[in-house]
């Protein structure tokens, strides 16, 4: 039925038999509008042109007898005079055509060809006004031949904000819709307005957004405009005289982090340029207005300093420190740098700039002190993924630079630099316990991260903007960002809420949590820990929580010791005769050996784990294992004969009784986990017979014995961890976890915590059984101390509370005597260790001995969540108010515009109100939605502070799904401040005259 409908509006449908014009009863039907919503009626040639006198864009057909055929009002005969609208007629005694009666203007439905009249009287004033009061913007304001409509350039850009679409892609839609076969374009070259639509719209977005920012409403004009003025600021960020409370600077020192400013650095390198025409061809229409500052004073600054040395990186190979020069052939940018607000995901004014050569520190440095310029906060939380290394001399560079534009105002400023959470993990361990959020005092739940998110709506943009010129792609650029900044502002309200709502359960969760630790550990260690954490948080140069002061050497690190000892023996001539055969020394030998008796046990762990019955993919998963790892092994024995020949004679021996023994068998062979690799512990623990056959000398003995504690160590680190985990599972499961699905899926995480727990606790035992060997040969027995047997019934997780805060013991579920049997039990040894030295620094005395610092450092660790939550929700609490008083700022704001320019018409003075009002609802608007959004808010946080939300509330925290996105659409474009793009000496005309409207 769609396609038989479809196909019948090709005809003329009812008025097949019509012979006579509907409309006026005389003419020829013969002419029907496509735009027009009236079942394809046919009317007459002059009823068609008299009924779209202010329609003019339709799409006239005309049957031809066989077909309808396009037809151009123009060609039917209408004219569109200007001037004259609040004529009756609209007619102009003195009608001027335009220049060669030749003038094309887009609109929705395509590019149409007009006959169009400017007023000759007198009365329409200068042709461009006369266009812009008709919402037609010229492409010249000389002799225009070309013009848009507002409606045109509005869809363009709001669907630029939407789709990232160019410019060419949008007019190449608009002329297809006026000609799909491109006959005319190919016969009539003059229908091209592709660069006239270029044009347009870089000036429809640079008035919008001189409108958007008040800029019409200054009496000095268009030149007054101040750095940055035109950037659609967050209002949530702390803004002194905006939205800060009165004295916020003499705050509590325990609260001013509330008004601190978050920010994070970070550059894009997929936003480059290419090397085409030049800032002198192009310049920035409305330079230095928005995100991008002045484009002089940033490449006097980069050119000044384009030779200072840049310092190598300290941690990694960070390619940004240690390779700032990126590969840049061909572009005249290879980048953009950006400060974006950390917390609200905004761009920052003047705090975007190009990038020359990658990512140096001269201009990122630029980025940031113009970005906090002179601003009287007290402390700034800065977020980079290089910020270990590029803060180190920050302060000497800035006074290098000797530019007044990059200074700081006051002395009295903190400022915390910190490595997004995403990128910490690739840094080395010393940075990730310095420039972690998730350790830092006061940052919330803030993770640093938010350019990387800003990167992904921009990034599209890149196909288009890089064959622009300098002045287009600046302009571009900040017309999304101001876009980008504006969703994020009308999404404020749900954002705000949905943090909330997400953060204080996890306020409430983290501090119970930290409660049960605490209780399992005893006032006294607390107290101390305590301690050692305030002083920390106060200094960084004290001894740090999270730091082990007993240093565990895991396997890695063995083996990279053994190795630096082996290279400086070789090195000196001094390495023992048969350490090394061929290319392999008897360290990485035996180093191997334990890689190759883990994936044993884990190989035959996994293969147990398949149960009875196991899949024709899990069996070929196993087969294809079994048989890469078996390679694996042969390879590696073939080595080993050449360390210890005497193993040859005992694995001939091993075989012939294998053999022996599988002529009964179904399948003969051995499984590869039960291939035994004869390491210098096999050796010594052996049958006597082995020990004849293969001498070991005592170095191998040692090196495996070293090898072998850290193994031990690192398994047993391992069993620990796992356990907290699975504790805080149980926990979740206990708390959270409602109905069948729930359950199920709490039940296979403990399940698998539970393999893992296992697989660590068999390495531990297999590791020690290699110890007690070794020890007997070596005399060595030091290890026994912290190295213990491990039971079955030792793998257990920390004991319950030893002492209760009597309010939560009430709140508690009633215990069975069994629970309260397990809460009274000691801890398990592997949490403990007997016999060494109390030490402050490393934990306080308990009755069981020294708590590890492992356990000090996960104690460390969940009080460390505890008070990220507890301070997201303090700082989640701060930014709601200051979003609202920002608000009420701007309508005050808005309003006080009205009546500043006095030499204007009576119908420019109106529209100047008129849109500073708007405006000024726009914002109290905003304030009264968001206030409804928020309304049970504070009752939620009360009630987490005090520990008292609704099992509805604490459960609701599980099932939430957060979409990571905090944008809102608006479905009127026109009811919110969008920016637009600047125009370089653009006539204050346009503005008044869009003001007017």
């Amino acid at each position: 039925t769609y396609l038989e409908e479809t196909l019948r509006l090709e005809g003329r449908g009812d008025y097949m038999s019509s012979v006579a014009c509907r409309s006026c009863g005389q003419g020829t039907p013969d002419h029907r509008c496509r735009s027009c919503m009236d079942g394809g009626e046919l009317i007459c040639q002059l009823c068609v042109v008299a009924a779209h006198a202010k329609l003019p864009f339709h799409v006239i057909e005309y049957w031809t007898g066989t077909m309808f055929e396009r037809k151009a009002l123009k060609d039917l005969g209408m004219r569109i005079q200007l001037g004259h609208w609040h004529d009756k007629n609209h007619v102009c005694p003195v009608p001027q055509p335009a220049a060669n009666d030749d003038f094309v203007i887009l609109d929705v439905h395509g590019v149409h060809e007009v006959g169009l009249d400017y007023c000759g009287c007198g009365r329409g004033g200068h042709p461009t006004v006369q266009l812009l009061r008709a919402q037609l913007w010229p492409a010249t304001t000389t002799s225009p031949k070309t013009a848009a409509t507002f409606a045109v350039l509005r869809q363009y850009h709001l669907l630029s904000f939407e789709s990232k679409c160019s410019a060419l892609e949008f007019y190449q839609s608009l002329a297809r819709q006026t000609d799909n076969l491109g006959s005319k374009r190919r016969k009539q070259s003059k229908r091209d307005r592709y660069q006239g639509f270029l044009r347009m719209t870089r000036e429809w977005r640079h008035v919008r957004m001189l409108k958007r920012a008040g800029r019409g409403h200054d009496p000095k004009g268009l030149s007054n405009t101040k750095p940055g003025e035109c950037a659609l600021l967050c209002p949530a960020c702390p803004q002194p005289g905006r939205n800060l409370p009165p004295n916020w600077e003499n705050a509590p020192k325990d609260k001013q982090f509330l008004e601190g400013l978050f920010l994070a650095i970070d550059a894009n390198f997929r936003l480059k340029r290419k090397d085409v025409s030049t800032e002198e061809k192009d310049p920035g229409l409305g330079n230095g207005w928005a995100f991008f500052g002045d484009v002089a004073a940033y490449m006097n600054h980069v050119k000044r300093n384009w030779n200072q040395r840049q310092e190598r990186s300290h941690c990694v190979a960070h390619d940004a420190v240690d390779k700032p020069d990126r590969e840049a052939r061909g572009t005249a940018s290879s980048g953009i740098g950006a400060v974006d607000c950390a917390r609200h995901n905004m761009k920052r004014p003047l705090a975007v700039g190009d990038l020359q050569l990658g990512e140096r520190y001269i201009n990122m440095d630029y980025m940031f002190f113009r970005s906090i310029g002179h601003s009287p906060l007290l402390r700034f939380f800065v977020s980079y993924d290089i910020a270990c290394q590029w803060h180190i001399n920050l302060w000497n560079r800035l006074s290098a630079y000797h530019d007044p534009v990059l200074t700081i105002d006051g002395t009295e400023k903190t400022f915390i630099f910190l490595v997004p959470k995403f990128h910490l993990p690739a840094h080395i361990e010393a940075c990730n316990l310095k420039y972690s959020f998730n350790l830092t005092p006061d940052v919330g739940q803030t993770d640093g991260e938010a350019p990387e998110r800003g990167w992904a709506n921009a990034n599209p943009l890149a196909r288009s903007t890089k064959e622009m010129g300098p002045g287009s792609r600046r302009d571009t650029l900040d017309d999304h960002f101001n876009d980008w900044n504006h969703k994020k502002i009308i999404a404020l309200g749900a954002t705000l809420r949905r943090k909330v709502e997400a953060a204080v359960p996890e306020m409430v969760t983290s501090r119970e949590a930290l409660q049960d630790i605490e209780e399992s550990l005893g006032a006294e260690a607390v107290e101390e820990w305590t301690g050692m954490a305030r002083l920390w948080e106060a200094d960084e140069s004290a001894p740090n929580p999270f730091e082990t002061q007993r240093k565990d050497k895991h396997v890695a690190q063995v083996r990279w010791e053994l190795a630096e000892e082996a290279a400086a023996r070789e090195a000196a001539g001094v390495e023992e005769v048969g350490a090394v055969r061929g290319d392999m020394h008897i360290t990485e030998l035996i180093g191997m050996g334990l890689q190759l008796e883990d994936q044993q046990r884990i190989l035959a762990f996994d293969v147990a784990s398949t149960g009875l019955h196991p899949t024709d993919g899990q069996r070929r998963a196993m087969v294809e294992r079994s048989s890469k790892l078996r390679r694996k092994i042969f390879a590696w024995i073939d080595v080993q004969a050449k360390f210890f020949p005497g193993l040859e004679n005992v694995r001939e021996r091993e075989d012939r009784e294998r053999a022996q023994a599988s002529t009964a068998e179904a399948t003969p062979g051995i499984p590869v986990s039960e291939i035994k690799l004869w390491l210098p512990s096999s050796v010594t623990g052996g049958a006597e017979e082995v020990r004849r056959e293969v001498p070991v000398n005592a170095t191998a003995y040692h090196h495996e014995y070293r090898l072998r504690v850290g193994q031990a160590e690192e398994a047993l680190h391992e069993v620990r961890r796992l356990l907290l985990v699975r504790t805080h599972v149980y926990k979740l499961k206990d708390t959270h976890a409602r109905g069948v699905r729930a359950n199920s899926r709490s039940q296979d995480k403990i399940a698998a915590l539970n393999g893992q727990v296992q697989r660590a606790a068999d390495q531990y035992r297999a590791a020690r059984v290699a110890l007690v060997a070794l020890g007997g040969v070596l005399k060595r027995s030091e290890w026994e101390r912290s190295l213990k047997v491990l039971a079955v019934d030792d793998v257990r997780g920390l004991p319950a509370a030893k002492f209760h805060d009597p309010e939560r013991k009430n709140k508690k579920r009633k215990r069975t005597k069994k629970a309260k049997q397990n809460r009274d039990r000691a801890a398990s040894w592997i949490w403990v260790t007997q016999g060494e030295q109390y030490n402050p620094a490393d934990g306080a005395a308990m009755n069981e001995g020294t708590v590890w610092s492992s356990v000090r450092i996960d104690w460390a660790r969940v009080r460390a969540r505890a008070h990220r939550w507890r301070e997201e929700v303090d700082l989640l609490e701060a930014e709601m108010a200051r979003v609202t008083r920002f608000l009420e700022w701007r309508a005050q704001w808005w309003r006080s515009l009205v009546g500043h320019r006095a030499s204007l018409t009576a119908a420019q003075s109106e529209g100047e109100m008129v849109f500073a009002l708007r405006q000024a609802a726009i914002q109290t608007q905003l304030a009264q939605g968001f206030a409804e959004d928020w309304q049970k808010l504070p009752a939620l946080i009360e009630a987490g502070r005090a520990g008292e939300l609704g099992e509805d509330v604490a459960h609701a925290r599980n099932s939430m799904e957060l979409d990571g996105s905090d944008e809102e659409t608006s479905d009127d474009e026109e009811e919110a401040p969008i920016s637009t793009l600047p125009q370089r000496e653009i006539k204050s005309t346009y503005v008044d005259e869009i003001l007017a409207m």
